[in-house]
């Protein structure tokens, strides 16, 4: 069986990573987001933000860890897997940042496809939080959040934008848009 693997993605304190937790008590497969992981290594080498440093390595770091997410879900035998973005949001970050997207990034973000749907998590200022790891304002978000869209649509993506609402609603709208568009 073929997975389909369904990138939820949006710009910074959109509730993703809600979400994916909230997939995982409900038993399905899914993978965090890799780039707390390597700002926090970052950070513990003395830089403190990584992609304002230096956002090509940051971005590459990313499009490892997510090329190999991309890979390990390859092995597992579930109908639907959930990403916590995808190899795309690397690229359109590095647009946000007015950096030019490395001609490799955007052969590998063509080379591993997800699912044809991509779920969207819109900016929402009651949620909004800036923490260690999430320094942009909630503008920037909604910048961030305009390049994610507009470089998956021209990917080729279906964007499914996910309602605001408590995380059950927003994760029975997300189950009921797979079944509706399989």
């Amino acid at each position: 069986m073929k997975s389909r693997k369904i990138v939820i993605t949006g710009g910074p304190s959109t509730g993703k990573s809600t979400v994916i937790k909230e997939l995982k008590n409900r038993q399905f497969a899914c993978f965090d987001e890799v780039s707390r992981e390597i700002i926090k290594e970052a950070q513990q080498e003395g830089i403190d933000q990584l992609f304002l440093t230096d956002p090509l390595l940051f971005s590459r770091k990313l499009i490892e860890g997510r090329i190999k997410q991309y890979h390990e879900a390859n092995k597992i035998d579930k109908p639907v897997i959930f990403f916590d973005r995808g190899i795309p949001d690397v690229n359109a970050y590095l647009l946000y940042s007015n950096q030019p997207v490395p001609d490799e990034f955007k052969e590998i973000a063509r080379k591993h496809p997800y699912d044809r749907l991509v779920f969207v998590m819109p900016p929402w200022e009651e949620i909004y939080t800036t923490d260690a790891e999430r320094y942009e304002s909630f503008n920037q978000a909604q910048l961030i959040h305009n390049k994610l869209v507009n470089y998956y649509k021209e990917l080729g993506y279906f964007l499914i934008f996910v309602p605001f609402g408590p995380v059950d609603k927003r994760i029975d709208y997300i189950l009921d848009s797979i079944r509706k568009y399989s």
